[in-house]
């Protein structure tokens, strides 16, 4: 079995890592306080502690309009810390496997982005974690950029379960109609990378994958379509919205400006890895069954 180090275990997809790769590996798991990510020593001891064939890192500053005035923590957190794992990666033959982004786009496509598409982040967060990406990538260690979009789940801070709660507090919801990307489970997201793993036997095989993938769900939709597809799998006694109305962005100003359409294609992932996530209603209906 594979000795893996995982760094942000208490995070959406984190708590999904754990529990979908305990059985197939010897897994290590940490997150703050026992790393701080803004001290690289921090980082290194782990890793020489855990001795890992295999890194993963899901941890993120995810504050996207905080990050505007807290640019040096989501710098050090989103940019510097995986620049280190890359790094020690590199030195121990191990395999790096971190999350991205489809902040990363300016959104000014309207057909779904590739993995090749330049990237062009709007604020603060976005260009942290694009800095982060390309620390990996200029380190030259084998591994696998996951590009994640609108992550979604039972638990934690999330959209979903804040459209829950407004709609048991409120009669009527107001949603951004004019952004669309597409909503993906958690749990599909770490299932999805025990799958990937599962065919990464060697190091051959982690330098024949070496590389950046889109992983999300397919299909796509706006907030407001989010939001309605929730609110409308709820039991009528449990809620007390009746109406979602759609806005557009300017109606609802953030300090960071969002890319209007982040649908990313998951050819490469389906055609490398023979990989393909449901559709964002299906893993929906999934969630919410669960």
């Amino acid at each position: 079995m594979k000795r893996i180090l995982l760094f942000g275990k208490v995070g959406q997809v984190g708590w999904e890592l754990r529990r979908t790769l305990a059985p197939m590996c010897q897994l290590t798991c940490v997150d703050y306080p026992e790393v701080d990510f803004t001290a690289p020593d921090s980082v290194r001891r782990q890793i020489a502690a855990a001795a890992p064939e295999i890194i993963i890192n899901a941890a993120a500053y995810t504050a996207v309009d905080k990050a505007e005035s807290e640019l040096a923590l989501a710098t050090q957190i989103n940019a510097d810390a995986p620049g280190v794992m890359a790094e020690e990666a590199r030195q121990r033959g191990a395999l790096l496997v971190h999350y991205s982004t489809d902040y990363v786009f300016d959104g000014t496509k309207t057909t779904p982005y590739v993995e090749e598409d330049p990237a062009n982040p709007l604020g603060a967060y976005a260009r942290t974690k694009h800095a982060g990406d390309e620390a990996i990538r200029r380190s030259g260690c084998d591994h696998l950029i996951f590009r994640l979009c609108w992550v979604y789940g039972a638990r934690g801070a999330n959209f979903m379960l804040t459209m829950q709660r407004l709609a048991r507090e409120r009669e009527k919801l107001r949603v951004v109609a004019d952004q669309v990307g597409c909503p993906s489970w958690s749990r599909m997201i770490a299932e999805t990378t025990a799958l990937a793993l599962r065919q990464v036997r060697s190091p051959a095989d982690a330098r024949a994958v070496s590389g950046t993938y889109h992983l999300c769900s397919t299909g796509q939709t706006s907030w407001h379509g989010f939001a309605q597809a929730i609110i409308d799998l709820m039991p009528a006694d449990s809620r007390k919205c009746r109406e979602v109305e759609a806005i557009s962005s300017a109606d609802y100003p953030t300090p960071t400006k969002r890319p209007a359409y982040s649908v990313m294609s998951t050819a490469k992932l389906e055609r490398v890895f023979g990989l393909r996530l449901p559709d964002w209603q299906t893993s929906l209906r999934q969630v919410v069954e669960s």
